[in-house]
């Protein structure tokens, strides 16, 4: 029954299907075909219970928090104070994006809002600036994958929900591989704009520009601040951290920078609204779909067969990230992991791996998916935005996908990078 499912839900994607609808009518067809029309009944009650569950409360306030930030101008501030610190550097705007990419994680948690908000703002400067589309749209791209891993991050606290994991340790977690990625990446471009002979800003930024600048986004970093100070102080929950910084957003929009209008928030709230719609959609249907195999007993069954290719765990880790790879080009890193995330993670901690250390290969793994073709979110966004094609894309980020890759291999095998901060918190 449950490769039935599967098979379904495969025939569902390749005629172009949206991921939930797919996930939601595998289950349909598949009891139909075997004649079980009365589990067909208890299939809406699994959704609804899949989504009603106040830690998930937190995805749509992460958004809201990342929507009134973008609205209220946050993202310019963050790309400035980006450019006084590195855009004297060969390559400066693409170093400016990555670094942008890396600060606006903090306030998002969203590879796809990284790029719409970053990209609406750094791509068209770059062309101005002497930069192919070809390319301000590859590094863009690239750099947004690091939104989802450096805390807060949307897809930790779905994983955290599914798996039961502390979502505070998968944010400490985070952060090494996050900074890994960006710092791999500006080492990457300053190869490429020595190379391609890039434009280069004449000066430094004096400290007087410095000093404008840090003013100018110091109270908008303080976000990631406040939402992992208060989650680790114990003051609040990882929802109500989210809750937090909506609270947060408001008034320094509001009220403090007073770049926001109250007219502009009903559209704040709509967007947020479709966003999280779509999410908590996936969310709900594929906990149906992740219910159906684990009752089967698929994970189980997948663990023996595993053990019986080989007992190398070396090997096995490399096989998972390979798995991991291929199904973020087709899957979005949500459904993946309440998908793939019971059935992969006993078996790993079978193995002896680390809860926080395997959760933190998923995500990262799925992640790095989301801008890898055929069916990338991240490129199609950026596609959106620029116009090109998601194969021309895909071409000129392919040497930050090699960053990227390389990340995911140390990560893997040196844990180390990855638990240090939780085990000086506790949480390892």
């Amino acid at each position: 029954m449950p490769l039935t499912f599967f098979w379904i839900f495969l025939i569902t994607m390749v005629l172009g299907i949206p991921i939930a609808f797919g996930l939601a009518a595998a289950p349909v067809i598949g009891f139909i075909l075997a004649n079980k029309l009365v589990f067909i009944k208890l299939l809406p009650q699994r959704l609804f219970i899949g989504i009603n569950q106040f830690p998930l409360l937190a995805i749509p306030m992460f958004l809201l928090a990342g929507e009134i930030m973008n609205k209220g101008g946050i993202t310019k501030r963050i790309v400035r104070f980006a450019s006084v610190l590195v855009g004297h550097l060969r390559g400066g705007l693409a170093h400016v994006n990555i670094l942008a990419s890396i600060l606006f994680a903090g306030l998002s948690g969203s590879a796809v809002a990284d790029t719409s908000a970053l990209g609406s703002i750094l791509i068209p400067a770059m062309e101005k600036d002497g930069y192919t589309t070809k390319f301000s749209a590859g590094v863009t791209a690239a750099s947004s994958v690091i939104g989802p891993i450096i805390p807060p991050s949307i897809i930790m606290v779905v994983y955290g929900l599914v798996m039961s994991t502390s979502v505070a340790g998968l944010f400490l977690a985070g952060f090494v591989p996050g900074l890994l990625m960006g710092g791999g990446m500006m080492i990457v471009t300053a190869i490429i704009a020595k190379k391609k002979g890039f434009p280069q800003r004449e000066r430094r930024a004096s400290l007087k520009e410095l000093w404008e600048a840090l003013r100018g986004a110091f109270l908008p970093l303080l976000t990631p601040v406040i939402i992992l100070g208060g989650i680790l102080s114990g003051v609040f929950t990882p929802t109500e951290a989210a809750g937090a910084a909506v609270a947060y957003a408001l008034i320094l929009s509001l009220v403090v920078l007073r770049t926001l209008k109250l007219r502009d928030l009903p559209n704040v709230l709509y967007r947020t609204g479709v966003s999280s719609a779509a999410i908590l959609f996936v969310v709900g249907t594929a906990t149906v779909f992740s219910g159906i195999i684990a009752i089967s007993g698929l994970p189980t069954k997948l663990g023996a067969f595993i053990f019986s290719i080989t007992d190398n765990i070396y090997l096995l880790l490399f096989l998972v990230n390979i798995l991991m790879l291929i199904v973020g080009m087709f899957l979005d890193a949500t459904p993946a992991i309440l998908i793939l995330g019971p059935i992969l993670a006993p078996t790993m901690m079978s193995l002896g791996i680390h809860p926080l250390h395997f959760a933190i290969i998923m995500c990262v793994n799925l992640t790095v998916g989301l801008a890898t073709p055929p069916l990338g979110l991240i490129l199609f966004v950026a596609s959106s935005i620029t116009k090109l094609q998601v194969l021309e894309i895909a071409k000129e980020m392919a040497p930050y996908l090699v960053v990227h890759l390389i990340v995911i291999f140390m990560i893997t095998y040196m844990p180390f990078l990855t638990m240090t901060l939780p085990k000086i918190f506790g949480y390892y």
